[in-house]
């Protein structure tokens, strides 16, 4: 590539960024709730929200949740908490070359995998199928479960001492919900400005703003790559397979005129970051040439058969389910049987006073004398004429299980099955 090529692109989007005095800033900014202000907080408006998810608890439960591979023996494997930083590095590149927010960009990245599971993707599958089994309302899918997070249950302390809801921007509320879907041709940010509960199904609607695009687009980029290193590193698949992406590479390499490069995790990111740079302006919308989209596709395809869907990982697969299974199961009987809840406290007393926080925190009336003072969040279940009904309390059993890391759910597995008649000691969630 010659260096002209790159100077005609860079800051081609800079007229389009989401910045004081653009025409979709005051929207971008708009808070549910206006949060505590300080006369000498440095921090832009996307900042704040950067750091509100930063410090929050479901960014920091990231680093034991399953990203592609569960509980890996070797340190250098991903998890989520990874994945969140490739894609805002990733992210926050785009950005600064074409000429937007990379302080909205980078807050979108951090924030967009907070509603993933335990057990990652299976996770997700598992909890989807307990809904729509169990009649919760809606479709479960992680970017709708992470804009439910950070509305109804990430709290953070105010300068009063007070637990509040995060009360993020719209704009980084819509990156997150926004980011999920296929990536198979340009995209566009939408013009509509609507109530992001909305969305029923991933990829429904277009990011709000050319950021949120961007994320949607780096979520793809990261993976890629590193899902093939990570197997490798595993002994999923043997290394002599990547002739297999190198293949995919070589052709995408003739049809661009660009140097071949080795399969791996830079690489490809640096490949798939270059074409879409080059090949993104305001007009076209950001998307990848025809060549890299073809070459994405193949990638993804030969994951999905050589990686996601090995039959070597079939029983992890259904461990997952059995386990989000089972939790869900005790809860259940939690729900319907109210007369057995002395006895649920007494034999697994880490499941059952945990869950007992959570509705008491966030189910209006379940417990008032038990709730903290020190809580200003919103209520996020009601009851029926102070009674709790079943059907809320076992959609707050999927929230309450979706927000687990991998570990701890473990342990509750463990107290469901192994300790029954030996009760374990106290965990907090």
């Amino acid at each position: 590539m010659k260096t002209d090529q790159y100077e005609a692109h860079r800051g081609c989007f800079k007229d389009a960024a989401t910045l004081p005095g653009r025409p979709r800033y005051k929207t971008a900014v708009t808070r549910m709730t206006a949060l505590y202000h300080r006369d000498a907080d440095v921090r832009t408006p996307f900042g704040r929200d950067y750091t509100r998810i930063l410090h929050s608890s479901a960014y920091r439960r990231l680093k034991y949740k399953t990203q592609v591979f569960f509980r890996p023996r070797n340190d250098h494997v991903s998890t989520r908490i990874d994945h969140v930083h490739y894609v805002a590095s990733i992210g926050r590149l785009i950005a600064d070359f074409l000429g937007l927010n990379g302080e909205l960009t980078e807050a979108i990245a951090i924030g967009h995998d907070l509603g993933h599971t335990p057990f990652g993707h299976d996770g997700e599958a598992a909890l989807a199928e307990i809904v729509r089994k169990e009649g919760l309302g809606g479709r479960f899918w992680h970017a709708a479960n992470g804009l439910r997070f950070v509305d109804d249950f990430e709290l953070l302390s105010g300068p009063d001492g007070r637990q509040y809801n995060l009360d993020l921007t719209y704009a980084v509320r819509d990156g997150i919900i926004g980011h999920s879907g296929p990536v198979n041709r340009p995209l566009f940010p939408r013009d509509e400005v609507i109530d992001l509960k909305a969305f029923t199904s991933p990829g429904q609607y277009a990011p709000f703003t050319w950021e949120g695009c961007i994320i949607k687009i780096a979520d793809n980029i990261s993976y890629l790559g590193r899902d093939i290193d990570d197997a490798v590193l595993l002994g999923l698949i043997p290394a002599s397979t990547r002739r297999v992406y190198a293949e995919v590479v070589d052709r995408y390499a003739k049809a661009t005129h660009m140097d071949a490069l080795d399969v791996n995790n830079a690489n490809v990111i640096h490949l798939m970051v270059t074409d879409l740079c080059l090949n993104s302006t305001p007009e076209r919308g950001m998307g990848f040439s025809e060549a890299a989209r073809t070459a994405m596709a193949e990638v993804t395809a030969l994951n999905r058969k050589l990686i996601y869907f090995n039959p070597r990982l079939d029983a992890y697969k259904a461990y997952g389910h059995e386990v989000i299974g089972t939790i869900y199961r005790a809860l259940a009987r939690y729900a319907e049987e109210p007369d057995q809840r002395p006895y649920f406290r007494a034999q697994f007393p880490s499941l059952t006073r945990g869950f007992e926080k959570w509705l008491t925190d966030y189910m209006e009336g379940f417990a008032p004398d038990k709730r903290s003072r020190a809580l200003a969040c919103r209520w996020v279940y009601k009851n029926q004429d102070g009674d709790p009904g079943i059907r809320e309390m076992k959609r707050a059993a999927v929230d309450y299980i979706s927000g687990m890391t991998d570990r701890f759910i473990e342990v509750l597995y463990r107290e469901q099955v192994v300790f029954k008649s030996q009760p374990t000691p106290y965990i907090s969630y």
